[in-house]
This record gives structure tokens, sequence and C-alpha cells, in this order.
């Protein structure tokens, strides 16, 4: 066996070994192909030397037999060597080819045509080689797969061998096991049936051996101390006796504890419930799958008779014929019921020699024998439980005992359920009078997140602004198209920071009157379309999705009145809706009509709607689809688009109407009144700037907006020094004080990190008290009070983003206070 072992192992390691040469093969003819054409492209001189290199090793491998020993094998080896030497040839043809088209260009199509056909003769014998190799894999192949047949036949052998060994071994040992033990039994039983005269006798030193030895010794100790059988059978009656004795005492016990734990259980589960129904079908339950009963109800005593509350399951078709199903009503006449109310367990062993309305009427559905448990809260009795069994004297007192300790424990759950309801009111009422604050309080909280967001966004948009405001003022040399786009962005910075400016409504009272001013639609509408350009058009196109935007204009339409920036707003998150809604790509269109009246008799309106042909609504969405916080978009939504949209509508007095259809689309309509007709006012006067230059100080903790304000009021003529942070800003002036080079104007911002805009507003006013201060701020007037006053020496007060036009009249305000 170890023989066919070690030369399976043999035989496998030398196919493996020729598998890898056949790879090596199969690798050095696919690369002659390469090679070949390579060279037939390009002609250059390193394929050719490759294509040489990679012949010879290729030669030098199947040079030998290498291990390969069968005839088919031989074969293919053979077949392999005669077509490289055809290939080197054919390649060599190939090169004089070459040569001679260099020497005679003027045979040039007859050498193409005969290069052509050098090189896919080339081809078609690689690709035979190729396939030679690929016959040697697959013969290695099958000489591995028959070799590891043998090697897996060899080992099933060898398993079967020795489970044989096994097998036999086993049957020795239980041989030499079972025969001791079936003397041992033969001696057992006939030492039982009273034979004290037989022996073993065993000899053996194992552990069988030494069992006989044992029996026999205890054959000979019974032999010493054995009695007469009376004497014996009077000791086995007084056992007998005892032992009926001491089980029915652990009878009783036993039955005690399962009613014990009966009380626990139904305790347990009636305490985790807090309503009375509950309680008491889960008592009945009980009582008649464990105790049992027949018959089980609970009754509530109210106003001078008893109330069924509750029924068992398998008491329902007895409680139908007895007329007490719940909510039956049951008269207290003279008879137990009036002293169960009284306080009393009521037992009755056999109710059919009770002369009274109630027993007989039970007594009549077959019951004979009945428990009435008083249910006392506080030393009221508020009801009554009902137990009765269908023969007579069948409950033991240890049951009455059961019931009676009970009822005490549902008493207690139900008034605790009372309480319990009567403190949940309470404490419904107590969380609806908190609500309102709650919400403000949380309100409040996501306001100062929000501020601090919102002082963030100004920083980094103010740049941008600045830039977007320079450009538009001093670079006349742009096109249109430019022109158009920077007027684009400065709308957009504009939105931005009026949404910011809108994110302090979380925990600040809106001003009760918004600054309103006329606004075209159709221009509007333009806007919105060109701003959102990039959502629409270009993401959607990145994932091969088209939207088209659709704008049917209305002529002549009048403006309206309102605050342009919130109704952009408005149509930016409709739009965006809209593209939600068409993952497939679809039509949005965007519509404004001059509507004299409204059905409602209403002056006259402009409409402005969008509509998609989108996933559309349920009818259950279209009812909450205005509450703030509510989405269908999962993680990406924040559930305000449409709740701003609502919010916006209701501060511009305008209404709003939504039409929806699941798989058709939705319309969103929103109707503004009309402005009244003013009249062209004169031309705006320009922002008031400085008459001369100011040295200027400028501290900022962001370098871009350090850098941007810098750049726009050095082209404006002034001397800026840059302070990068608070503290830097201090030594900066303390340093131009004291050389007697006092700033003009100091500019800081209010969010610095470690020393803030008050601390430098508060140095620089302690030093040079006529120095005027400006304080940028990205938190919009959240820091200034109530009042309306600036804040502590700051002379003037700028929200982020800041505009070139209110930074010089700030400029211009604060020199015309220092002369």
């Amino acid at each position: 066996m170890a023989i066919i072992f070690v030369r399976t192992t043999l035989q496998m390691r030398n196919e493996v070994a020729k598998a890898e040469i056949t790879g090596e093969v199969l690798r050095a003819a696919a690369g002659l192909r390469h090679l070949s054409l390579e060279y037939v492209l390009h002609h250059e001189t390193r394929s050719r030397m490759q294509w040489r290199q990679r012949q010879q090793s290729l030669q030098r491998l199947i040079a030998t037999n290498a291990g390969f020993d069968s005839q088919d094998e031989l074969a293919i080896l053979d077949d392999l060597r005669q077509r490289l030497q055809s290939i080197g040839s054919l390649f060599s043809e190939l090169e004089g080819v070459q040569t001679e088209f260099q020497r005679t260009p003027e045979r040039r199509e007859i050498l193409l045509e005969l290069e052509e056909r050098l090189t896919g003769l080339i081809m078609n014998r690689a690709q035979n080689m190729m396939s030679g190799a690929e016959d040697l894999a697959r013969l290695s192949r099958e000489n591995i797969l028959a070799a590891q047949r043998d090697l897996m036949i060899a080992g099933a052998a060898l398993g079967g061998l020795i489970l044989l060994v096994v097998l036999g071994a086993m049957g020795l040992t239980i041989r030499s096991v079972t025969a001791p033990l079936s003397r041992l039994h033969k001696a057992t039983e006939v030492v039982g049936g009273g034979g004290l005269d037989f022996a073993l006798d065993l000899r053996t030193d194992d552990e069988i051996g030494s069992l006989a030895r044992s029996f026999d010794h205890m054959v000979e100790r019974l032999k010493k101390t054995t009695v007469s059988r009376d004497e014996l059978l009077q000791a086995n009656l007084a056992l007998q006796t005892e032992v009926a004795e001491r089980q029915a005492a652990e009878g009783k016990v036993l039955a005690q504890l399962t009613r014990m734990s009966l009380l626990h259980q139904i305790t347990r589960s009636i305490g985790e419930r807090q309503d009375l129904r509950s309680i008491f079908q889960v008592v009945i339950r009980s009582l008649e799958d464990q105790l049992p009963v027949d018959f089980g109800a609970i009754c509530l005593y109210v106003d001078g008779e008893l109330v069924v509350s509750g029924v068992g399951v398998r008491s329902y078709d007895l409680s139908m014929a007895l007329a007490m199903g719940e909510n039956a009503h049951i008269a207290i006449d003279q008879n137990g019921l009036s002293r169960c109310i009284a306080g009393q367990l009521v037992y009755e062993p056999d109710i059919s020699a009770v002369n009274f309305p109630f027993p007989q009427r039970l007594a009549k559905a077959g019951l004979a024998s009945i428990v009435l448990a008083p249910l006392l809260a506080e030393n009221t009795v508020f009801g009554v439980l009902i137990v009765a069994r269908r023969q007579k004297n069948d409950f033991s007192s240890s049951d009455c005992e059961f019931l009676r300790q009970l009822s005490e424990h549902v008493a207690l759950a139900a008034n605790q359920a009372k309480l319990y309801a009567t403190l949940q009111q309470a404490y419904d009422d107590l969380h609806q009078s908190q609500t309102q604050v709650t919400k403000q309080e949380r309100l409040r909280a996501l306001g100062q997140m929000a501020s601090g967001i919102a002082h963030d966004i100004n920083n980094a948009i103010a740049p941008i602004g600045l830039y977007a405001e320079s450009l538009l003022e001093t670079e006349r040399g742009l096109s249109e198209r430019g022109r158009a786009n920077l007027q684009v962005i400065e709308r957009a910075i504009d939105d931005v920071a009026a949404t910011v400016a809108r994110m302090r409504e979380f925990y600040r009272q809106r001003e009760p009157q918004l600054t309103l001013s006329t606004v075209n639609v159709n221009l509007m509408v333009r806007h919105v379309v060109d701003l959102t350009r990039a959502r629409w058009s270009d993401m959607p196109q990145q994932r091969g999705i088209v939207i088209e935007i659709r704008q049917d204009l209305g002529e002549n339409i009048p403006a309206v009145l309102g605050v342009e920036g919130e109704i952009r707003e408005a149509l930016t998150n409709l739009l965006f809706n809209a593209v939600d809604a068409m993952p497939d790509g679809g039509t949005v269109t965007l519509r404004t009509r001059y509507i004299e009246h409204l059905a409602d008799g209403a002056g006259p309106h402009v409409l402005v709607e969008v509509s998609d042909n989108g996933t559309g609504m349920d009818e259950a969405t279209q009812q909450r689809c205005l509450e703030p916080f509510f989405t269908t978009k999962g993680e990406r939504g924040t559930g305000l688009g449409l709740a701003t949209v609502y919010g916006m509508t209701e501060r511009h007095s305008a209404r709003i109407t939504i039409e929806s259809q699941l798989h058709v689309g939705t319309s969103v309509k929103m109707y503004f009144p009309v402005a009244a007709v003013v009249a062209d006012g004169a031309a705006i006067a320009p922002s008031p700037r400085p008459t001369s230059s100011l040295k200027i100080l400028i501290v900022d903790d962001d370098p871009t907006l350090l850098a941007s304000l810098g750049n726009i009021l050095s082209v404006d003529g002034h001397d800026v020094t840059q302070a990068d942070g608070g503290q830097a800003g201090i030594d900066r002036f303390c340093a131009a004080n004291a050389a007697g080079q006092d700033y003009a104007v100091v500019i800081t911002d209010l969010g610095m990190p470690y020393v803030d805009g008050r601390k430098v507003a508060e140095t620089v006013k302690r030093i040079a008290p006529a120095v005027p201060v400006i304080l940028l701020t990205g938190w919009g007037q959240r820091m200034i009070p109530e009042t309306g006053d600036e804040p502590v020496n700051v002379d003037q007060v700028l929200s982020k983003p800041p505009k070139i036009r209110e930074l010089r009249a700030a400029l211009a305000k604060c020199v015309e206070r220092r002369a």
C-alpha cells in the first residue's frame, strides 16, 4: 500500500511538472504570434530580436522529452518541434521580404502580399502549436486524474482493512466482557430468588473479576444476616403505611404550593396591566385553566346592583344561558350576594338547597357549588368574583382561602388601575400644557445650531459676493454672457444670504411687517431656470436622464407685491421637488397667467404654476405634504421644502393649491395679489463713499474673506492692513497707536476663536475712543439688542456677506461722525 502511495505521488508530481512545461510552451507560442504581428506592423529591430529570443527559449524547452513518455505525448512534441522549425523558416523569409522591400521599393505591392501570406502562415502554425500545447495539457490532466483515482482506491482499501481489524478487535473485547456479565446476571437472579449457595468464583484481575469477588462476599454476609419472611412482610407493611401517610402530606403541601404558584402567577400578570377589563380577563382565564372552575365571572357593584364586567372564554356559552353576559344587571336580595356585598366570603356547597333567585338560576344551568369573593378597596366593596362548579361540595377549604387571597390581589390591582387612569389623564393634561413650551425650546435649540451654520455659510460666500459685485462695477469689458452670469451669481448670493438670515426665525419672532417690493414674476421665473440649470440639466444628463423645462409665460403679466428672494426660493424648491419626482426624466412646466377674478370673487391675481409628469402623490401624502419635517425622500429629504413654500404664501397673503395623481404628475399653483400701480421713481442714487483715502485695519480669522476685503478696499484707494485673528488685530492697532499712526477705521469680524470681535472693539475704544469700529457678523442681527441700539463699542454693524455699497456707506458714515 505504501508503494502504491509513493508511486502515485511521484506520478502526480511528474504530471504537474509536465503541466508547467506545457503552460510555458503555450505562453511561448502565444508570444511568437504577438511578436510576429508587432514586427509586421512596425518592423522594429526590437520586435525581431525579441521574436528570436522567444523562439530560442521555446526550442530549448521542447528539445528534450522532459518526462513525456507516452506515444501520444512524444508525437505531439515532435509535431511541436517541426512546427517551430517551420515558423523559424517563415520568419526568416519575412525578414528577407523586409530587406527586399528596402532594396526594391517598386515591388511594394507584391512584397506586401507576400508578407501578408507569410504572416498568415506564421499565425496558423503558431496557433497549431498552441493547440498541440493544449493537447499536452489535456493528456497531463487525464494522467493526474488517473493517479488521483488510483490514490483514492488505495486509500479506500486501506480504510476497509483498518475497519475490519477494528471490528474484529471489538468483537473479541465484547465477547470477553459479555460472558462474565451473563454469569453475574444469572447469579443475581438466583440470589434474588433466595438461593444463597451460588458462587461466581471468577479469578480474573480485571474490573469484572473484582465485581465477582465483591458479589461472592455479599452472598456470604447475607447468609449470616438472613431473617424470616414473616418479619420481612411486617416490616414491609409498616413501611407502606408510613409511605402512604407521607404521600398524603406531600400531596397537601404540593396542592398548597400549586395554589401559591397560581396566585403568584395571576398577581404578576395583573400587575403588568393597567385597565380593568384586561385584569378581569386574566383572572378568570387563569381560574378556568388552573383551578379549574366550570363558570367564572366578575361583577362591579354599581348603584345598588351588580353589573357583569367580565366573563371567562369557557364560561361564555353558560353565561348566555344564565342571562349573565357582559353588562348584564343582577339584582341583590337577601341571599349570598347581600352577604358578599357586606364584605364576607360566601361558600354554598349545594346551591340547590338555597331558596333564593340567584342560586336557583345557577342551579338550573347545572351548577351545584359556588364561591362568592368580595373585591374590597379602602374598606369598600366595589365588585364580586363569582366561581362555580357542577359538582356538590367541590370546593375545599384551601380553595376558598385561595379565592379569598386572590380577591384581595384583584381588588388591589383594580384600584391601582383606576388610580393609573386618573394619573394618566392628569399626565395627558400636563403633557398637553407643556407641548408648546417643549416645542419652543426645541425650535430655540435648532435655531442656535442653525445660527452657527449660518455664520460659517456667510463667511464662505462673502468673498464670492464681493468679487462678483466688484467685477460688475469695475470690469467694463465684460461680455454680455459674462455679465449675465455674474448677475446670476450675485442674485444667488443674495438668496443664500436671505435664507441664512431667516434661520434665526427658529427662535426669534418674525418681524410683524415684511419689507415688500414689486416683483416681475416672468423675469424671476427665467432667473430661477438659469440659476438651477445644473440641477435639472447637467446633473441628470450625467446619469443619462433628460429633463425638459418648458416656460409658458403669459404676456403683460402685472407685478406682484412681495419679497423677491423668498418667492424665488419657493420657486426653486418647487422646481427641485419636480426634478426629484422624475427619476427617469420628464417635463417640468413653469406657467404664469393673469387672472382677473378668482372663483370666490377675489380681485386680480397672478398665477405662478409649477407642474411635472413625475410619480405624483397619493391622497394620504397630499394631506400631509405641507407639514414641516414630513418627507417621502428618506434620508435625502428634510421635509422643509413645501413647508417653506406654504409659509411664504401665508406671509404674502397668497394662495396655494396642489393637484396630484399617482403615476400622472403634480401641479402646484400659487396665486399672488397684483401689486398696486406705482409711479416710476427717480433713478437710484449711487451709494455714498468716503471722499478721501483711509487707513483701515481689517481683523478676521478667515484668510479668504480677509484677502477679498483687502483687495476691494485697496481698489477704492484705501491703505489696508490685514490682521489674521483677534489678538493679531489688537497687536497691530497697539503698535500703530504707539507709533502715533492711528488707523482711521477698524473693521473686525465678530466670531473669532480665543479673542472675538467684541474684545477687539473694546480694546480699540479703550485706547482710541475716537476711532470708528465696524463689526462684521455672520450671525446677522442676532447680537444686536432688541431695542435696535448698536452694540457697545461698535459704531456700525454689517451682516455677512457684506456688499461693497454697504461697506462704502458704512465707511462714509464713520468718517462723517468722526468729523
